[in-house]
C-alpha cells in the first residue's frame, strides 16, 4: 500500500490520504512520503485480542458502530474522487457511504484463504457458515465500482463478479547489483508464522545439509522464532548452518548474498518475496499452492514448483538445483528477466488506467 501511496503522490501529483483504524502514535514501519496524509481514526481494534469470546463480541459490535460513523463524516469531509478499501472491516458499509467517490476494493490474499473461512470444511456447521459468509461478502463486492485481485487464477475463482480486474503487486526496490551464485547459501523470507510453513522447510533442510554439507539456511522475518529453533533442535539440525534471524531493513543485501530462494508457504495472496528473489538473480524454488507462486514461476524455466506441503519433495528439488550450478545460472538469468513484470511503472500505469475507467464511467 505504501509503495502505491507514496508513487501516485510523488510521481503523479495525486492528493493522497491513508486512514488507519488502529497505531496511533506510531511511525509506519515502511517510509511513507510527506506529501501523503494519514488519519488514525483510533478506533482500537487490537483489543478484540485480548477479549474472551463472549466479550469479543459486543466488544467488536461497538467497535464496529464507532468504525463506520467516524469513516463516514472522514469520507464526508475529504470528498475524495476515489476510495481503495483494503476489504477489511469497511467492506460491510463502505459502498453505501455517498460522499461521491468511486470505490475499489483491492484483496492482497488469495479468495480460498481470505479470513480463512473454508468452504469445504469436513465440519457442515462451519461449512454452512462459511457458504453463508461468502454468499454475503460477495453480494458486498458486487456492489464496488471495481474489484481488483492479484492474479488471473484468483480472478477465476470468483466466478460471477463481473466488476473484477487482476493487477499483481509492484516490486518494493530496483536491485542496485545481483547475486553471482558463489556463496552457497538458500535464503527464506516471510514472518514466522504457520502459514509460511518453516516447519516444513526445516523438515526438508534437515534432509537436505545432510546432503549438500557444505551449503547454508538463513531465514529473515518478524514474529516468534521460539518453536521453529526448538523444532530445528529436535531435527538434529545444525545451528551453525542454518540461521533463524529477525527481519532485517537491508532485505537486497541479503539475497544478492545467497544463491537460491525457497518460499514453504502453505498459501499466499502473491508472493512478492519470490519476485524480489528473481530481480536479485536468484533462482526460487516453492510450493506450488493456491493462485500467487503458481502465476509468477515458470516451472523449470526460472524456478520450481513442487507439490504443496510436501517437505521430501521441497528437498529433493531443493538438492537437485544446488547440485547443478549450471541450472542455477540459466533460471538465474531468466528470474531476473521474469522480475521486470512486476516493474512499479509499468504496474501503477495500470491502476492510473483503472481509476480513469471508474472515474469516467
Amino acid at each position: 500500500m505504501t509503495l502505491k501511496a507514496n508513487y501516485f503522490a510523488d510521481r503523479f501529483g495525486h492528493d493522497v490520504t491513508i486512514i488507519l483504524t488502529d497505531g496511533h502514535g506510531k511511525q509506519p514501519y515502511y517510509h511513507l512520503s510527506d506529501k501523503v496524509r494519514v488519519i488514525n481514526l483510533d478506533i482500537g481494534f487490537e483489543e478484540l485480542w485480548t477479549c474472551t469470546f463472549i466479550k469479543k463480541v459486543f466488544v467488536y459490535l461497538r467497535k464496529q458502530r464507532l468504525f463506520k460513523r467516524r469513516l463516514r463524516a472522514e469520507l464526508m469531509r475529504l470528498r475524495p474522487d476515489i476510495t481503495v478499501s483494503m476489504l477489511r472491516r469497511e467492506i460491510n458499509f463502505i459502498t453505501d457511504i455517498k460522499d461521491g467517490s468511486m470505490k475499489i476494493g483491492e484483496m492482497h490474499i488469495n479468495k480460498k484463504n481470505y479470513r480463512n473461512f473454508e468452504t469445504e470444511d469436513t465440519n457442515i456447521v462451519k461449512r454452512c457458515f462459511a457458504k453463508f459468509w461468502m454468499y454475503g461478502l460477495v453480494s458486498k463486492l458486487k456492489k464496488l465500482d471495481k474489484f481488483v485481485v492479484l492474479t488471473d487464477e484468483d480472478k477465476k475463482a470468483w466466478n460471477g463478479l463481473k466488476n473484477m480486474v487482476s493487477i499483481p503487486d509492484p516490486l518494493s526496490f530496483t536491485p542496485s547489483t545481483r547475486s553471482d551464485l558463489m556463496r552457497k547459501r538458500v535464503i527464506a523470507v516471510g514472518r514466522y508464522s504457520h502459514e509460511k510453513g518453516y516447519d516444513l522447510l526445516l523438515r526438508a533442510w534437515s534432509k537436505v545439509e545432510k546432503e549438500c554439507p557444505d551449503w547454508e539456511l538463513a531465514v529473515f522475518g518478524m514474529g516468534n522464532r521460539e518453536p521453529y529453533e526448538q523444532l530445528s533442535a529436535e531435527l538434529g539440525i545444525d545451528s551453525s548452518r542454518c540461521r533463524l534471524n529477525g527481519s532485517t531493513h537491508d532485505i537486497e543485501r541479503e539475497y544478492t548474498a545467497s544463491s537460491l530462494f525457497v518460499s514453504s508457504s502453505r498459501f499466499e495472496g502473491f508472493g512478492m518475496a519470490l519476485v524480489e528473489a528473481m530481480a536479485c538473480g536468484l533462482p526460487v524454488i516453492s510450493f506450488d499452492g493456491a493462485c500467487g507462486p503458481r502465476a509468477i514461476i515458470s516451472h523449470g524455466t526460472d524456478g520450481l514448483l513442487v507439490p504443496a506441503e510436501d517437505a521430501d519433495a521441497l528437498a529433493a528439488a531443493m538438492s537437485s538445483l544446488m547440485k547443478s550450478p549450471g541450472r542455477m545460472n540459466e533460471m538465474a538469468g531468466n528470474a531476473v528477466r521474469k522480475s521486470e513484470n512486476y516493474d512499479m511503472d509499468m504496474l501503477a500505469e495500470k491502476w492510473r488506467e483503472l481509476f480513469n475507467e471508474v472515474c469516467n464511467k
